[in-house]
């Protein structure tokens, strides 16, 4: 892929979301979401036609095996005519461990990755604005860049788990666990080494897993998570 097309792409990518509207889901609406899937959407720009240059499209929650998922994605693309070093994500969250693989795939491949989202019109794609929640941040946090159109949206909380009991109609969630300091450690020198400030991870530990703090602007920026623009 062509780093220096790539940008440019993503640049107009961005300046396409301006006006979005935003897309939000409930904790019942994201529990019945898919595994996040991938595939190929082209940028469309005036006459570049069959030309015109495709990002990778990831949407859908973060499971156990997306990282690997990822990577058979990418080899059976690697060929593709067009194909820029863009990452579109939209994604409620999913597996922090899971996530940070994912992150770390990104940072290999040093894509860009922007959160926002494609919709089809009639067999034609089109950027609208997206959500990156939960531990999707820390698949964010691997871009070589990182962007977050003013439309789109990032959201934290705390980490946490809830095992299923029972069967039939006596089914019911467990009591929540949360991630142990050891964890939260490994989650700040991740951060760290992917460039963003950790205090991210210390603020989103203070809010509780029911809720989602979404990060304003100067957040992004002072804890060096994304910019609005490339």
């Amino acid at each position: 892929m062509a780093k220096a097309q790539s940008w440019a792409q993503g640049a107009v990518l961005v300046l396409l979301l301006a006006g979005a509207a935003l897309f939000a889901g409930s904790g019942a609406a994201i529990a019945q979401l898919s595994p996040m899937s991938f595939r190929l959407a082209s940028i469309e720009g005036r006459g570049c036609a069959a030309r015109c240059p495709r990002v990778i499209v990831a949407e859908g929650a973060i499971a156990e095996d997306t990282p690997q998922a990822f990577v058979g994605f990418l080899r059976s693309v690697a060929d593709s005519p067009g194909l820029r070093d863009v990452v579109v994500i939209n994604s409620p969250g999913g597996r922090v461990v899971a996530s940070m693989r994912l992150g770390s795939a990104l940072r290999k491949l040093g894509a860009a990755v922007i959160v926002a989202r494609f919709a089809d019109d009639g067999g034609r794609d089109f950027a609208i604005a997206g959500q990156c929640m939960s531990a999707c941040v820390y698949a964010l946090m691997g871009g070589v860049k990182r962007v977050v159109p003013p439309e789109s949206r990032v959201g934290i909380h705390r980490m946490s788990s809830q095992e299923v009991g029972g069967q039939g109609r006596s089914r019911h969630l467990g009591s929540p666990s949360y991630a142990s300091p050891e964890m939260v450690d490994a989650l700040a020198d991740y951060a760290a080494q992917m460039g963003v400030n950790p205090t991210v991870i210390r603020v989103a530990e203070r809010i509780s897993p029911e809720e989602s703090h979404i990060v304003s602007p100067a957040e992004l920026q002072r804890w060096r998570l994304a910019s609005s623009k490339f």
